[in-house]
């Protein structure tokens, strides 16, 4: 049986009617050392039973997060979910849908996507959010765009506090657009040293608690951003920290964006997860991707509308606000379903809960010898340094302990710290563990 959809004489007729002479011809632009012509070395086909059993022994070398002592983090936290999620998220009306594109004709998508844009509001302390994004790295550059188009300059400050991925994805964005990203340095106690940007800086990127675990100073670059005329953007890649900490928009910032996985989507591999981007009122019409609305039908129902689909391709093209046109539909609705699941204060003790532990590992581990390079206040998650880091990380890995995330994978010169994240999943008992593992 052949799984190719079109017949030879189907394929000969396509390419006659385009002026091709094989196939190869429409990889052309293809430079010939990227390409190889290697018949694929596969092994004999498979029966049902052999391929499922083949399958179920692969699968079974996977290590659940929930199989182990983890603190790992780094942009990607392992947080209990309710079972709820899962079971409202998976009903057919929501999950039978890759994205609502023709969002309007729902109107359960449509409150679905009203009220996770509401809670995102509640929690960054500012007027309006879209929809959601791709992700926490594709918002970041969104909010970059969306300062550059605000202020009509090209100079990006970030912090080097800030999701070495993320700024990735940030220079990728911006590379074909005449922006110059400048890199703002971080002080001894780890956070972003006080700056005072150019008149030509366009936002400061300012990610809290940054990469390396550390609460920032955020109203300090509001004050500083908003005197050289630029716009303060506030990163977030742990979201249940803006339970216990003050929002962005209380200190200042204009635009707060970022991550949203810690809220009821699994760690999965590393997605599919959620962006978010709030900002203010007057400045949600250069707001990239689409908004939702209340409004009142002719008949005074309550009913719910898109506001706002800044990409309009349809209409302006190259000239468009943004190229999202969509949403994260679905990783969206189960952060909406999560957050009004755990409520207020739900949210707020689980957020305490996840420092209060944070702060007995940081003072198990500076018991047992090991040094916090860091001073500043954390939430979460923490730098501490390990000598004969790959001794460490093998015993670690003999007791079923994943420690941290090694720096030296994001810089050589961080090649003893390690980045460990401690969450409600982590009990005391998984923290001893950890500094008896760690500790010479």
């Amino acid at each position: 049986m052949s799984f190719v959809p079109h017949t030879p004489e189907e394929i000969r007729t396509m390419l006659e009617r385009i002026g091709a002479g094989d196939v190869g011809d429409l990889f052309e632009d293809v430079p010939q050392s990227l390409r190889s012509n290697a018949k694929l070395d596969l092994p004999p086909a498979l029966g049902e039973q052999e391929l499922l059993s083949y399958i179920e022994s692969q699968a079974s070398r996977n290590v659940p997060a929930s199989s182990v002592a983890s603190f790992l983090g780094a942009g990607a936290y392992h947080h209990f979910i309710p079972a709820a999620v899962d079971s409202l998220a998976s009903r057919g009306e929501f999950s039978t849908a890759y994205t609502p594109y023709q969002a309007e004709i729902s109107q359960g998508t449509l409150q679905a996507i009203f009220e996770f844009q509401s809670m995102v509001c509640q929690l960054t302390g500012l007027e309006v959010a879209n929809a959601s994004l791709y992700d926490g790295a594709s918002a970041v550059a969104e909010t970059a765009l969306m300062a550059m188009r605000a202020t009509r300059r090209s100079r990006i400050c970030a912090s080097a506090g800030l999701h070495p991925r993320y700024l990735d994805v940030l220079r990728t964005y911006t590379r074909g657009l005449g922006a110059e990203i400048e890199i703002l340095p971080l002080g001894d106690d780890g956070r972003t040293r006080p700056v005072e940007p150019a008149g030509d800086a366009a936002a400061l990127l300012i990610q809290s608690p940054n990469f390396f675990g550390c609460v920032e100073r955020t109203r300090g670059f509001a004050e500083a951003a908003h005197g050289a005329g630029a716009l303060l953007a506030g990163v977030v890649s742990e979201p249940l920290s803006l339970a216990l900490l003050r929002p962005p928009g209380e200190q200042g910032a204009d635009i707060a964006c970022g991550e949203v996985q810690s809220f009821g989507l699994p760690l999965s591999f590393g997605g599919p997860y959620a962006g978010f981007m709030a900002t203010r009122q007057e400045l949600v019409r250069q707001l990239p991707g689409r908004l939702i609305g209340q409004t009142r039908d002719a008949d005074g129902r309550r009913g719910f509308v898109m506001t706002l689909t800044a990409r309009e391709q349809h209409i302006r093209r190259q000239r468009a606000t943004s190229n999202i046109c969509t949403n994260q539909g679905l990783c969206a609705l189960r952060v909406a379903i999560y957050l009004a699941l755990v409520g207020r204060q739900g949210l707020r003790r689980l957020a305490r809960d996840c420092f209060s532990l944070a702060r007995y590992a940081r003072q198990r581990l500076a018991s047992a010898g090991l040094r916090l390079p860091y001073a500043a206040p954390v939430f979460n998650e923490f730098v501490v340094e390990v000598p004969d880091l790959d001794d460490r990380l093998e015993r670690c890995a003999e007791r079923g302990i994943r420690p941290g995330v090694p720096l030296r994978d994001f810089d050589p010169a961080r090649a003893d710290q390690l980045l460990v994240c401690v969450t409600e999943m982590n009990p005391r008992a998984q923290i001893d563990a950890l500094v008896e593992a760690l500790a010479a």
